[in-house]
């Protein structure tokens, strides 16, 4: 198991970007938005009064956009399924409505709709809204009878390589090691995009002689309603929620999201592969439920398609990596080890034979001045010296060598 960090490691890369350019570009943006949905009236639109009587917040967990384009995003929100459950309304489809707007306010409304809210996806909201303009800000919102959720902002990318851009990125979030802080400060950033790539919940306890300054709501999880519990308590993390409201979001997953160092259908422990492949779905259904991901990912059992290309304007484009669900088994029975001819086998893979194509030719055909590789873990090498001789992480690039070298 890698050592999580004790809050979330960020870093952002910077490109200059010209004060007066993006100022023009979002003013233009935000008038030609307003003309393209020109159907949409220049005030807020909210749904009819409902004479369900909300026994509390339906929105705690907040708001989330993901997967920008030129012309739009993802919107996401989930609802509390205890706040349902009180209110009389579980296992039963709840519309709720979502508008977009041009402004914080929201005076000049510029796209809204209701969708409903559905028990088989934990009640789970995912909009693909479009017809936005490129390079704009945008704020969103739900609402569920008298309940409005909180504000976010998306962005949408800009429409040429002219236009530069500055983005996070975010990984290992281990609730029990420490308080999200720098999730805190990276909302405050003003950064065009966030890219997760991967351990965003952590799946069993943390094992410390000392104290932990929070813990999880219970130990190591298998079922969906175990998920979806963990996600609830990441979620409710406030740093976390404001970090996801500030910027547009781009996610995969790592391991933990399943299980320490899972490989295909092979978990850490002794496991049959049957019952991991339903413990996985039971995860990949989580996932998605918590994600602002496209219908695209949504998993089938234990499947998901979330490797993906997404370009941000013509400066650059993400190639979203899966570095899980494809990979063969790590080598030399995983963990740091000296490297065994396992680690040598030219036909163990990372990615998968189809991603990895995928993945050639996609690079080949990109017109991007940068390609982007949103990968889980490290690519390059990186040895220890040890009385064995140097030693590699099986669980990186380090233990599939042929594919680190293609």
């Amino acid at each position: 198991m890698r050592n999580a960090k004790t809050a979330p490691d960020y870093w952002w890369s910077m490109f200059d970007r010209p004060v007066d350019r993006r100022g023009a570009l979002r003013a233009m943006g935000n008038v030609f938005g307003l003309m393209a949905l020109s159907a949409a009236p220049a005030c807020s639109v909210r749904a009819a009064p409902s004479r369900v009587r909300l026994t509390g917040d339906p929105f705690e967990f907040g708001v989330a956009s993901g997967d920008p384009t030129s012309t739009g995003a993802v919107l996401w929100t989930r609802l509390a399924g205890d706040v349902l459950r009180e209110s009389g309304m579980l296992q039963t489809p709840v519309p709720v409505r979502w508008e977009v707007a041009a402004d914080p306010a929201f005076r000049h409304v510029v796209a809204f709709g209701d969708r409903e809210a559905r028990p088989e996806l934990g009640y789970s909201v995912h909009i693909e809204a479009d017809g936005l303009a490129p390079g704009s800000d945008y704020w969103y919102r739900f609402r569920l009878g008298d309940a409005d959720s909180s504000t976010g902002r998306t962005r949408t990318a800009p429409p040429g390589a002219d236009f530069p851009f500055r983005f996070a990125f975010a990984s290992c979030q281990n609730y029990e090691h420490g308080h999200f802080t720098c999730l805190r400060h990276l909302a405050d950033e003003d950064v065009d995009l966030v890219v997760h790539l991967g351990d965003y919940i952590y799946e069993s306890r943390f094992s410390s002689p000392d104290p932990l300054p929070r813990e999880h709501e219970s130990g190591e999880v298998i079922t969906l309603e175990q998920y979806r519990s963990r996600y609830a308590t990441y979620r409710r993390d406030p740093d976390l929620r404001r970090a996801h409201e500030s910027a547009p979001w781009l996610v995969t997953f790592d391991d933990h999201e399943v299980d320490n160092n899972w490989a295909g259908s092979v978990p850490e422990d002794a496991q049959s592969p049957e019952a991991f492949l339903l413990r996985r779905a039971a995860a990949f259904q989580a996932y998605y439920e918590f994600m602002p991901l496209r219908a695209s990912a949504r998993p089938a059992g234990p499947s998901m398609r979330l490797y993906r290309q997404v370009p941000f304007g013509g400066l650059g484009t993400f190639f979203v990596l899966d570095g899980r669900q494809f990979r063969t088994d790590q080598p030399c029975g995983d963990g740091r080890q000296v490297r065994c001819p396992g680690a040598l086998d030219p036909n163990a893979t990372m990615l998968g034979a189809s991603q990895e194509a995928w993945l050639f030719d996609a690079l080949a055909r990109s017109r991007a001045r940068w390609n982007i590789l949103a990968n889980q873990v490290m690519v390059s090498a990186l040895a220890q010296e040890s009385p064995e001789g140097l030693n590699y992480s099986m669980d990186r690039w380090d233990g599939y060598v042929a594919a680190q070298n293609r």
